[in-house]
This record gives structure tokens, sequence and C-alpha cells, in this order.
């Protein structure tokens, strides 16, 4: 009786943790997936085969696409470059819009993202890297990693500067808050069709997109820099991200806003990032110092050479 009630109660604590993330212990060291945690996340992908009975419209489509592009843009310009890696200044208010954007995206709220991300470029490629495809393989890379119960809580001895706003905690502690935001406005507005176009296409697309950085961009692509991980230049990537598949640049200077450091590598996030600079929303923008820029580079070599 004793063991049953044990895991009546952990089940109770998922199922809690869907609603409030800090009803799940910190310090759980396991590598275990919870597959009933991870009921929602599985079923944003079957939901995208509603698409077979609300049919196909402009408008979805283009709703689809729209929402896609704001919420890469807040994941990469603010969930990445601003709050894991400080590379620009801006105002409480526009740090919180875009804090809600960001968790919009469904990849949890802006102080977990931050801080595995910081977590990841202190241990890249290495035995304590949560998602290297180097150490645990390409699959778990893409999306096991968050999927274990080791990396489900925030991480917050490594985002102090980020806790001191409530706002920002609240949005972290109640992550799902704003996707459900976002899917009922949708859900109001164009009906069921544009809740699956909008909202579940258009989030699965984001998901994958995303993850190939982690994934992909480890595996294939291009070296300019001699980092001491496996990190490499990916345009395709940098493509479907918004400039995000400059990896190899990034992780040889993760200081600079701007990760295609040469013209001809395409960074959309950088140029809307200026766009915002030139509105008077952010400033003291951050890029790589040319003698950085030069240094520590090899030979541009294909992946596997």
């Amino acid at each position: 009786m004793r063991a049953l009630a044990k895991q009546l109660l952990e089940r109770l604590h998922t199922l809690t943790a869907w609603l409030d993330t800090r009803a799940v212990a910190n310090e759980v060291e396991s590598d275990r997936i919870d597959w009933l945690r991870l009921l929602p996340f599985i079923g944003v992908h079957l939901a995208c085969l509603g698409i077979i009975w609300v049919g196909f419209s402009v408008g979805a489509l283009l709703i689809a696409i729209a929402l896609y592009a704001l919420r890469m843009f807040a994941i990469t310009g603010f969930y990445h470059r601003y709050f894991s890696h400080r590379t620009f200044r801006t105002s409480r208010s526009v740090q919180f819009i875009f804090a809600a954007l960001g968790s919009m995206a469904v990849q949890r709220g802006p102080l977990w993202w931050a801080a595995h991300h910081r977590h990841h470029h202190v241990h890249s490629d290495q035995a304590g890297d949560s998602h290297s495809p180097h150490q645990r393989g390409f699959l778990w890379s893409h999306l096991g990693w968050f999927m274990n119960q080791r990396n489900f809580a925030t991480r917050t001895d490594l985002v102090k500067d980020l806790e001191k706003y409530p706002e920002l905690r609240f949005l972290d502690r109640f992550d799902v808050l704003m996707p459900i935001v976002l899917a009922t406005v949708l859900l109001a507005i164009g009906g069921v069709q544009w809740l699956i176009w909008g909202f579940f296409v258009s989030t699965v697309a984001l998901y994958h997109a995303t993850f190939t950085v982690n994934s992909i961009a480890h595996v294939i692509g291009r070296r300019r820099y001699a980092t001491r991980d496996h990190s490499r230049n990916n345009w395709l990537i940098a493509v479907f991200t918004f400039g995000e598949g400059w990896h190899n640049n990034h992780h040889h200077f993760p200081g600079s806003v701007r990760q295609g450091f040469y013209w001809w590598e395409i960074d959309l996030t950088y140029y809307l990032l200026r766009s915002l600079k030139a509105l008077g929303l952010i400033w003291d923008l951050k890029t790589v110092p040319a003698k950085i820029r030069e240094a520590r580079r090899v030979p541009t070599t294909r992946s596997g050479t």
C-alpha cells in the first residue's frame, strides 16, 4: 500500500507540473523519461493530423507562417541572445513582452530556457552537456534530453540575474499559460482551422527547426573556428532558424548579438534586432571584435573531416 501511495503521489505531482512547473522538485537526478508528463507534447504533434478534417486555406497558412516567424524571433532574439547571453540591453517592459511571446512557442519559460542553454555552453559536447549528439546520440540531442526528469526543473543557480524579476518567475513557473492564451485567441478568431494551423502545425514546425541547432548543428556543417566542441555552421539551419545555424560562430564568441559574422551569412534575427534598436526599444548591441573574429581559425571542413 505504501508503494502504491507513493506512485499515486508521483503521478499527482506529474499532473500538477502540467500547470505549475515548481511542483517537481529541483533535486531530481534521474534520466528516466516521464511519459505521463509528456502527453501534452505528444498531443501537440497528433493534433496536426487535424488538417485532414479542417482542410486548407491561404489565411490559415499565413497565420501559421506569421506565428512561426514571430515566435522564432522571440526565441532566437530574446530567449537566446538576450536572456541566455545578454548581448544587448532593453527595458523591463520590452523584456516582459518578448518573454511572453517566447513562452507562446511552448518551449518552456525564459528562465528554464536560459539556464539550460548557459549550462550547455559550459559543458558543450562534454559529459555534462544535456543535449550533445556526441554523448547520448542524435535522437537524444534532438528531443530526448528535455523529456527526462533531470532536466525538467529550472537551474535557478545559473539565472540569478533573471530571477530578480517576479514577472519572469511567473512566466517560468506557469509556462503553459501563454500557449493556452494563444490557442484560445486563435480558436475564438478563426475557429478550429486557425487553431490547428496557427497553433499546432506552426508549433511543431517551430519545435523541430529549433531542435536542429542542438542536434544537426553539432554534426553536419562547416567549422571555421577551433572551438572545444563539435559546433558547426549550417546555412540551411540558419535560414529556418533566423540565423541560429551559424553555430560554430556562436560557440566561438557567444557574446555577439550577430551570429552571422560576415555579410553573406544571413542572420535575420540580427536584422530584426537592429530594427528594434532603430526604434529605441533595445540598445548596446554587442558584436564580435574583429580581432576575435579572426582568431582560432581552422581550414573550412565538411562534416566528418
